[in-house]
C-alpha cells in the first residue's frame, strides 16, 4: 500500500510535468476553461464528477470551487494525470467504443484492485435494486440512463472520460452481475492504476448514498 510520502512525490511530479505547458493549449486539449481569480491570476477550471475543480497556474494547486476542504491527494494526482494525458494525446476525442478494464494495458495487474474498489461493491449495492443506481447516479453525477445491460448509466467523469456503469439483473439461477466500461480513448488519458482509482471514486459515493 503506498505511503503518504509516495503520494506527495507523485503529486509534485505531476505538477512538474505540466508546469512548462501552454495553459491555453492545456485547457483546450483537456476540456478545461481558463478564468481569472480575484487576484487577477490565471486558473484552469475543470469539471470532475459533477464538481468544478480549480487549478492555480502555474503552481497547479488543486481545489474544489466553493469548498474549503482539501481535495483528497489521490484525486489531485488523478486530475494532474488526466491533464497530462489529454495534453500528450492532443485531446483524444471520445470514440464511442467501449472497452473493459481487462483491455487496458496492465489492467490484469490491477484487476483485483478494480474489482475490490469498484465492480464488486457496485454489484453488491445495486444488483438487486438497479433502479436506485440510475436515480443516485443522476442525482450525484448528473448521469444519464444508457441502453447497455439490463440497467445502465453514463457518468461523465471528466470532459473526455465517460464511464458506463452496467447491471444485469439476476434470476432464480444466476445472481446479479455488472461491469464498468470506458471509452477507448481512456487508453491515452489514464493508466490502469488511475482507472481503478477513478472507478472507486465513482462507486463509493453511490454506495454511501444507497446506505443512507
Amino acid at each position: 500500500m503506498p505511503r503518504i510520502d509516495d503520494y506527495k512525490q507523485a503529486l509534485e511530479l505531476g505538477r512538474k510535468e505540466l508546469a512548462d505547458k501552454n495553459p491555453d493549449l492545456l485547457a483546450s486539449s483537456s476540456g478545461a476553461v481558463i478564468e481569472m481569480d480575484k487576484q487577477g491570476n490565471s486558473v484552469l477550471c475543470l469539471n470532475f464528477l459533477n464538481s468544478e475543480i480549480i487549478f492555480s497556474w502555474p503552481a497547479l494547486e488543486v481545489a474544489r470551487r466553493g469548498s474549503d476542504t482539501e481535495l483528497p491527494i489521490q484525486q489531485q494526482i488523478l486530475l494532474l494525470h488526466y491533464l497530462h494525458g489529454a495534453w500528450a494525446s492532443s485531446g483524444a476525442g471520445i470514440t464511442g467504443e467501449w472497452i473493459s478494464f481487462q483491455e487496458v494495458p496492465d489492467g490484469k495487474f490491477y484487476l483485483d484492485a478494480f474489482h475490490r474498489r469498484a465492480k464488486n461493491p457496485m454489484v453488491q449495492a445495486f444488483g438487486h435494486r438497479p433502479a436506485l443506481l440510475v436515480k443516485l447516479a443522476g442525482e450525484i453525477f448528473g448521469a444519464e440512463p444508457s441502453d447497455q445491460g439490463d440497467v445502465s448509466v453514463l457518468v461523465k467523469a471528466l470532459p473526455l472520460v465517460p464511464v458506463a456503469l452496467i447491471i444485469w439483473k439476476g434470476d432464480e439461477e444466476f445472481p446479479p452481475e455488472g461491469n464498468i466500461l470506458f471509452d477507448r480513448n481512456i487508453l491515452q488519458m489514464l493508466s490502469a492504476e488511475d482507472i481503478a482509482w477513478l472507478s472507486g471514486m465513482i462507486v463509493y459515493p453511490l454506495m454511501g448514498m444507497a446506505k443512507g
